[in-house]
């Protein structure tokens, strides 16, 4: 192997390295927890029907897990701090 090659690898596979060490550091954000309809609508303090609407009209975020209709947490904290 000639000596620019490997440099090459040697810069490669250090760049691999860090890489993996980033993604493998701890997430400062908290994991995105799944909340019912009515779990939702208490934090939002509103009721379950508003909610519905809501998310109908696109402006709070759901997931529907198998026959159930979830938000994420962080469709909460969207809506709270005005990013939707």
């Amino acid at each position: 192997m000639s000596d620019r090659l490997a440099a090459a690898v040697t810069e490669l596979v250090a760049a691999l390295r860090d890489e993996i060490a980033i993604e493998r550091r701890p997430s400062n954000r908290e994991a995105d927890r799944l909340l019912s309809i009515e779990q939702a609508a208490r934090a939002l303090g509103i009721g379950r029907t508003a909610l519905y609407s809501e998310i109908g009209a696109g402006r709070i975020r759901s997931v529907k897990v198998g026959r159930r209709r979830l938000v994420p947490s962080s469709a909460i904290t969207e809506v709270a701090s005005g990013q939707e």
